[in-house]
């Protein structure tokens, strides 16, 4: 026993629930596929979205004061969660064109010798140096980030990166 519920009480309960949501579904689920379907014009989102009105009644299922309100109830679920489907995706389109409008660099294809040639100059550098830049600069963090992972001061992290970027630039254009 759990806090003076049974075993027996617990399953009775669900198997009620379970027996009401087979009705309900029965019931209802013809008309909740038709509204999702016009609303969303895509018979497989439609289904997607029933299914999560059921799952969302079916939580409340055994608390609803009247049966006839179930109706209404997967009506409003439906259309609550067809309006959050296009607010989800209107906000992905509106950020997909951002990221469309914003000039794109034209950039060339690595050289592979350059490519080499930086790798082994950076391999040169000290652990810390070599850290310090890796994670400026290929991991894009901020000086008070890097500082974070590598467990010093952000004076140091810019220390750091500075002493190995004039290492670099002395060796690369020493050829």
């Amino acid at each position: 026993m759990i806090r003076g519920v049974s075993r027996e009480g617990v399953a009775g309960e669900q198997s009620i629930r379970l027996s009401r949501l087979e009705e309900a579904y029965v019931r209802h689920a013809d008309a909740t596929m038709r509204l999702a379907y016009l609303l969303t014009g895509d018979p497989s989102v439609a289904e997607d979205v029933v299914q999560d009105a059921f799952v969302r009644v079916f939580r409340h299922l055994l608390h609803l004061r009247s049966p006839d309100a179930l109706d209404a109830y997967l009506k409003k679920t439906v259309v609550n969660l067809v309006n959050s489907r296009f607010r989800r995706l209107r906000i992905e389109r509106a950020y997909m064109q951002r990221q469309v409008g914003m000039a794109q660099l034209h950039v060339e294809a690595p050289d592979i010798d350059d490519r080499d040639t930086l790798t082994a100059a950076l391999m040169r550098l000290p652990p810390r140096q070599r850290t310090a830049i890796v994670l400026r600069f290929y991991e894009d963090l901020s000086e008070r980030q890097a500082a974070e992972v590598m467990n010093c001061r952000p004076g140091t992290v810019k220390a750091l990166t500075h002493q190995g970027m004039n290492s670099l630039r002395g060796w690369l254009s020493d050829g």
